[in-house]
């Protein structure tokens, strides 16, 4: 018997969506920082055994979105209620409810299992972790309900065996040597925008977008050209730095990570380009791989 599935991960932005897949993966897939909206596109994350495929789904935490590279970033959670074998609902210690109602709705009507992780129990004591486990009880009667540390680990094994166990019996979906459904160029982009979200503050990390334009590998090293988008002048000039020094940290930092993922050699050029308004421009928005319909 063989079992495949389709297990999303939904929750409220900073809840540990992403550390947790990471988690379940051994592989950096989705990156982390504690800035919200950090995720933004839907992230498969697939885990084969000799007798199932686990397909995870990291999605942007849910916002009530206010322009249309929010609006595209909601529609990948939407989907992850449409495909799911198993959903995942995260909270963290300390939260009471989900940003959108009709999401948190659609959760409390799933027919599908629900396992609801209230994450971070490692920053909490046992009289809240007692009260919270009651609160989403109320909240969420159709859910299982396991207090997990993704970042410590506690818990995630048995969440994770728990989700094989409600999974269909179905031959795999994808190859089994395959680890996700995007391409190298995307990791790329997503490592250099890490960097950029850990070390720019204020609105500059939003307004940035990274396009990957070369990629070539040979034997023993990946040759890289990434362009990194932004909307306003003012915003190159703060990507650049003070003679160019902020975005050779980017660079150095990016080019260290992506030569652990890859396992060899990298050598990456970055170059920041204005692109005005990109965020609310339906073609921009298509061309990064936003806007799916």
């Amino acid at each position: 018997m063989h079992k495949a599935g389709f297990v999303n991960i939904i929750g409220n932005p900073n809840v540990g969506k992403s550390t947790l897949m990471n988690a379940f993966i051994g592989e950096k897939l989705s990156i982390i920082t504690s800035k919200a909206q950090t995720t933004r596109h839907r992230i498969l994350g697939i885990v084969n055994g000799d007798d199932f495929q686990v397909v995870l789904s990291d999605t942007p935490g849910i916002i009530k979105p206010a322009y249309e590279l929010q609006e595209s970033m909601m529609d990948f959670v939407k989907s992850a209620f449409e495909d799911a074998d198993v959903l995942l609902y995260m909270v963290e210690i300390g939260e009471r409810e989900l940003k959108d109602e009709a999401f948190f709705k659609k959760i409390q009507s799933s027919s599908i299992p629900v396992l609801l992780l209230l994450n971070k129990i490692d920053k909490s004591d046992q009289g809240q972790l007692e009260e919270q486990v009651q609160l989403w009880a109320e909240k969420v009667s159709n859910a299982e309900i396991y207090p997990i540390s993704a970042l410590e680990g506690f818990q995630v094994k048995e969440v994770f065996d728990r989700i094989i166990e409600l999974l269909p019996e179905s031959p795999p979906f994808y190859p089994k040597d395959q680890l996700t459904d995007k391409p190298e160029r995307f990791f790329v982009n997503e490592t250099i925008r890490e960097k950029i979200l850990l070390h720019y503050k204020k609105e500059v990390p939003y307004a940035v977008e990274i396009d990957t334009e070369e990629f070539f590998e040979d034997e023993d090293i990946i040759r890289m050209r990434s362009v990194i988008m932004v909307e306003r002048d003012t915003q190159k000039g703060i990507i650049i730095g003070h003679k160019g020094s902020a975005l050779k940290r980017v660079g150095i930092e990016a080019r260290k990570d992506l030569e652990k993922f890859f396992g060899k050699q990298v050598h990456l050029e970055l170059y920041v380009k204005v692109n005005k308004n990109w965020r609310t421009n339906q073609k921009q928005l298509k061309r990064f791989g936003y806007n799916q319909k």
